[in-house]
């Protein structure tokens, strides 16, 4: 099924319904302000999810040193970014918090000690998808930050630990992007979606194989799988949130790719939803 061609009407949750986990390829920040087929379908997407109770959204855009939830009842909408349109930076995003959910979702992790965070807020990386995805703002949304001191298994291990917020109507969001090389970025190619550098299509289709085959322990090895993976992440922050989305997948849940194309040569906005 093509996410990109649904257009169903969002149904409350059930207390009998587990919630689908997403991996959004978030992109650039002008997709908060700008009309195209990758918004589109994160529209879609929310419309045929049940509608969630709360949002916990794991973004490429909050590392510390240590593990933080978002915890104050009003998070403020962060502009983490430079060299953009006033028109952006006006954006904002009033979507209220939760620290019940930011407390519950500290008392789940066993892995480290999680702290409750009252500075964050919501960045780029949550609020330009949520925007819209749910453009009214009424869904409360905590955030959870990525320890940029731990390796990959670290964060597939804590994230399996969050599981039990998708039975409580929690919609977990990892967002980054699995292909993100901003030093190679072809910016003359800003207009032309599906272009992409050769190592940029062989890493992203080698992920998406490893993904349906549920070999995710070959992603969490992602350095060990040569050069291709080596210029699609050279950094971590904008792979690890799949590893979050990947790590909650129960064995048979299906997963379905969307949004599934390369941009300005080195970045890939490729997404899925998983259940």
């Amino acid at each position: 099924m093509n996410l990109t061609k649904i257009n169903m009407i969002a149904k409350p949750m059930s207390s009998a319904t587990q919630m689908p986990v997403l991996f959004i390829g978030h992109g650039s920040p002008m997709n908060a302000i700008e009309e195209n087929e990758f918004v589109q379908a994160w529209r879609d997407v929310a419309k045929a999810l049940p509608i969630p109770d709360a949002i916990l959204c794991i973004s490429a855009h909050w590392e510390t040193n240590g593990t933080y939830v978002s915890a104050m009842q009003k998070p403020r909408t962060i502009h983490d970014f430079g060299g953009f349109p006033r028109e952006l930076f006006a954006v904002q995003y009033p979507a209220p918090g939760s620290p019940e959910l930011a407390k519950e979702t500290k008392n789940l992790v066993k892995k480290t000690i999680t702290g409750l965070d009252e500075k964050w807020g919501l960045d780029h990386g949550c609020w330009s998808v949520l925007t819209r995805m749910y453009p009214a703002a009424g869904i409360p949304v905590i955030q959870m930050s990525l320890d940029s001191s731990r390796p990959a298994q670290y964060h597939y291990e804590l994230a399996g630990e969050l599981s039990p917020l998708r039975e409580k109507g929690v919609l977990i969001i990892g967002s980054g992007n699995m292909v993100h090389n901003l030093g190679l970025v072809d910016w003359r190619k800003m207009d032309e979606p599906g272009y992409g550098y050769d190592w940029a299509i062989e890493a992203n289709e080698t992920m998406k194989k490893f993904i349906l085959s549920n070999d995710h322990q070959s992603l969490i090895n992602y350095r060990a799988r040569g050069n291709s993976f080596d210029l699609a992440i050279p950094t971590p922050e904008h792979f690890l949130p799949l590893l979050y989305a990947l790590a909650l997948k129960e064995e048979h849940e299906p997963i379905e790719f969307f949004n599934d194309k390369p941009v300005m040569g080195s970045l890939t906005m490729t997404s899925l939803r998983i259940g």
